[in-house]
């Protein structure tokens, strides 16, 4: 089974291992505002692809996923590469996984008021057309997560979607699967940051379909699909600081970029402080350095 490279993505490299596997590379881009930025974070695709495994690992109980092995050289038996491929360039940053059909839609739950979220509910007391009750102030905690599905593009920007437009789209009784799978996810990730002293405020998972069976894929609970604010700095009615790309973007909103030309590169205390929020974030979700 030779490697070929099928895809780039924002963030992952996707490589073809025969009918059966593909390689997921994280590398160091990353992007803001649907564009990919010109300076990468050296390190970062390491750290995610650590976070991720993490909670592949103990996730199992939940839903199975597609992760075969993060080790490069089990991976390196499994599948073959062409002449001169430089396998230590993606030690630490891929892993093998099984190929499954992908189910169109980001499955995203939140758990906290906030985001895009919080600006929809200022204007018309929803998010994503789910009625909240009135008076909840930014960064409040939500009377019970809500699962509000987007879809799926690979260019662009996802658009949100009815739980029922979801449901009409796919098999029946898929939607209320994976509906229920993210809720549980999602309850698992934010009780096991808590104890890490984190609020999850909210995800997104993707989900495949693996011989029929609805299993978890792409990455899970990593700063780039998560939103995780410290606790003990947590303040209703604040916009929290995240152990995520918002600094990236913060940076980005004061740079006078119009976020339609090509994005500004970024200076180097900028790189430097996104990278020590992902190794922060690397330490407190899983206590490894």
């Amino acid at each position: 089974m030779e490697l070929k490279l099928i895809h780039q993505g924002k963030v992952r490299d996707l490589y073809a291992a025969g009918e059966k596997y593909l390689l997921i590379v994280s590398s160091d881009r990353i992007s803001a505002f649907d564009f990919i930025l010109p300076t990468p974070v050296p390190g970062k695709g390491a750290l995610l692809n650590k976070i991720s495994s993490f909670w592949f690992d103990r996730t199992r109980h939940i839903i199975k996923n597609h992760m075969v092995s993060a080790d490069i050289e089990e991976i390196k038996r499994l599948v073959s590469a062409p002449a001169g491929f430089d396998w230590d360039s993606l030690r630490g940053r891929a892993v093998l996984v099984h190929r499954a059909r992908r189910v169109d839609f980001e499955c995203v739950v939140r758990g906290y008021l906030t985001g895009s979220g919080w600006k929809e509910y200022l204007k018309l007391g929803s998010v994503c057309g789910i009625a909240l009750p009135p008076g909840l102030q930014e960064a409040q905690r939500l009377p019970a997560p809500i699962f509000t599905p987007t879809t799926k593009a690979d260019q662009g920007h996802d658009e949100s979607v009815t739980f029922e437009a979801m449901a009409a789209a796919l098999p029946p009784g898929l939607a209320e699967t994976i509906r229920e799978k993210s809720l549980a996810l999602y309850n698992f990730g934010a009780a096991h940051a808590l104890e890490r002293g984190l609020i999850l405020a909210d995800t997104k998972f993707e989900f495949g379909l693996l011989d029929g069976e609805l299993i978890l894929i792409d990455e899970a609970l990593t700063p780039d699909s998560s939103r995780f604010w410290d606790a003990a700095k947590y303040q209703v009615g604040t916009s929290p600081a995240s152990y995520d790309k918002q600094y990236v973007r913060d940076w980005l909103e004061g740079s006078g970029w119009d976020k339609k030309g090509n994005p500004p590169g970024l200076p180097a205390e900028v790189v430097r402080g996104t990278l020590q929020k992902y190794e922060e974030a690397l330490q407190k979700i899983t206590g490894a350095g």
